[in-house]
């Protein structure tokens, strides 16, 4: 648009100016009225096709989730019509570009018979290594322990919990993560301080131990397995597909240089019923590419250090078979220590081993593993809170926290 020095400025019908003329004035008057409407009416008309600001990832995401649930077209009336492709402007709320957020991204093919989630947690695994005051291969051996649970709790319950527990002979002393269904992990290893060891060296043999858990659930659901080669990820998916049979490829890796993460991430890719045989040899050649792509031995470090995206590397893997996304979620640290819990644990005591280390050692300290946190409770404040309990401690209806 001009400047406002430059505009209208000499009238069109007489020699005066703009302002002196009164016909001039009026037709300005209803030029603009007439201008401020039509743009209204456009704004109206097009703001479903083109959303801007706040409104465009919510607009996008309820276009998407009316897609996938085969609900019909907004606004025609109730008039029926063909479910829309998946286009570029739908997919913006998923571009994470270069990874500068964790995210879990899943999707599946159009014919509903493949499944991929893609993670990036670079930031999750560096908040750890500070947590933890982790060296390069603990900080490794958890940060693909993290990276697996994520991608196996994704598509759980909300409440629902997927934990991994390695318990190895090797010098790291053992690895432990749980996530629940929204992203919220928590993890530790038995020795953060290892020196440089290979990482198959530090975990050593011993049991790939899986506990699934909800808590409507009577019992929760465990799966062991033998640790067989030591990098975390293969072994994990040997666990799924001798424990859970299921068909899928496990791919989890990170890229650490001193105290810094600079990558974490993998995939999980499922064979869904009746997936036909067409489809699978598709989705074998696109992981060829997608292995080209990397050219390192711990993928997909090196597409995650390029800047691919969760969603590129499902766009990759499901190349040629339609891509339908499923959602997203952004991984993050979750610790649910508290003193409660600390007295909790001692309400499970006898009371008179209670009041005996009372005496010995005059206060009782505990460390929480995930988080680091250290609760200390004095003589007083442990007799106080437990005359006062109630309920059964061993019973998690009855144990309500704050």
């Amino acid at each position: 648009y001009p400047s406002s020095s430059n505009i209208f400025t000499k009238c069109f019908c007489c020699p005066t100016t703009m302002n002196a003329c009164l016909f001039t004035s009026y037709s300005r008057y209803f030029f603009f009225l007439s201008f401020i409407m039509l743009q209204h009416a456009l704004v109206r008309g097009f703001s479903s096709a083109f959303p801007l600001g706040r409104s465009c990832s919510i607009a996008r995401r309820c276009s998407i989730t009316r897609w996938l649930s085969g609900s019909g077209s907004e606004g025609n009336g109730g008039q029926g019509s063909e479910a829309p492709a998946t286009t570029e402007n739908e997919l913006d709320v998923y571009i994470n570009e270069s990874n500068r957020r964790d995210q879990v991204f899943s999707a599946m093919s159009e014919d509903g018979s493949v499944k991929i989630t893609v993670c990036t947690a670079r930031n999750l695994i560096n908040d750890l290594m500070i947590m933890h005051t982790m060296t390069a291969v603990p900080a490794d051996a958890l940060g693909r322990t993290v990276v697996c649970a994520l991608l196996m709790s994704n598509g759980m319950q909300a409440e629902q919990t997927c934990q991994i527990t390695m318990n190895s002979d090797g010098p790291i002393r053992g690895i432990v993560s749980i996530c629940n269904g929204e992203g919220k992990v928590r993890g530790y290893v038995g020795s953060p301080m290892l020196g440089d060891v290979e990482l198959s060296e530090a975990v050593g043999r011993g049991l790939v131990q899986i506990v699934k858990n909800h808590p409507d659930w009577p019992n929760p659901y465990n799966g062991i397995t033998a640790i067989r080669y030591g990098d975390i990820d293969r072994d994990i998916g040997a666990y799924l597909a001798e424990s859970e049979q299921r068909s899928c490829a496990l791919a989890a890796a990170t890229s650490i240089s001193g105290i810094l993460c600079k990558a974490a991430g993998g995939y999980l890719i499922e064979q869904l019923p009746d997936a036909a045989p067409e489809t699978l040899a598709k989705v074998e050649q696109n992981l060829a590419t997608l292995v080209e792509k990397d050219g390192g031995d711990t993928l997909p470090t090196n597409l995650l250090l390029n800047g691919v995206t969760p969603l590129e590397i499902a766009q990759i893997v499901l190349d040629g078979l339609g891509m339908k996304p499923l959602q997203q979620i952004e991984p993050q640290f979750q610790c649910k220590c508290s003193s409660k819990r600390l007295v909790r644990a001692l309400r499970l005591l006898p009371r008179d081993e209670v009041d005996e280390i009372i005496e010995t050692q005059e206060k009782i300290e505990a460390r929480c593993e995930f988080c680091g946190q250290t609760y200390e409770l004095g003589p007083e404040e442990i007799r106080k809170e437990l005359d006062n309990a109630t309920g059964d401690p061993s019973l998690d209806e009855d144990f309500k926290e704050e």
